[in-house]
């Protein structure tokens, strides 16, 4: 069902996949819109269990997509470096499909991506949750194929 990677010799294990993944800062969400354009936009996100959990508004493009068509591509890159004199870069970079479907707010998913994002302020962190989190719509994406590259 998946396209098999063109360049074997560049992908990761699962292991360090999974690894890419949980240490990426920002992750780009891939979906489709009613018109048939794709739509990405960067995002914050915390891999948790094996999926992939976003906070959103509970409306707005990304909710509206996923309403009308729950596919879709989420991809980070976690390293990024130029090589000019050999007219390439080394990276490393992981692309997830999946299904994404909106699910209830929880207190313990926002703390996942407190913990990720503001670690230092674990107890403000818990009361901004305790008090708002009522106000946001989570995203949580169902991975069916993951792969990783990079070049060294």
């Amino acid at each position: 069902m998946f396209q098999q990677m063109r360049r074997l010799d560049r992908q990761m294990s699962k292991e360090d996949t999974i690894k890419a993944l949980e240490g990426a800062v920002d992750g780009i969400l891939g979906t489709i819109s009613e018109n048939g354009y794709p739509y990405a936009v960067p995002v914050n996100f915390a891999y948790v269990n094996g999926k992939i959990y976003l906070h959103n508004a509970f409306e707005g493009h990304k909710v509206k997509n996923i309403k009308n068509n729950e596919l879709v591509s989420f991809t980070v890159v976690t390293r990024n470096e130029v090589l000019e004199d050999k007219f390439s870069t080394n990276y490393q970079s992981v692309i997830v499909f999946g299904k994404a479907k909106l699910i209830e707010p929880s207190k313990e998913i926002l703390m996942y991506l407190i913990k990720k994002y503001s670690s230092k302020f674990m107890e403000k962190g818990q009361n901004y949750v305790n008090s708002d989190y009522m106000k946001t719509q989570l995203i949580e994406i169902e991975i069916d194929h993951m792969t990783g590259k990079e070049r060294k």
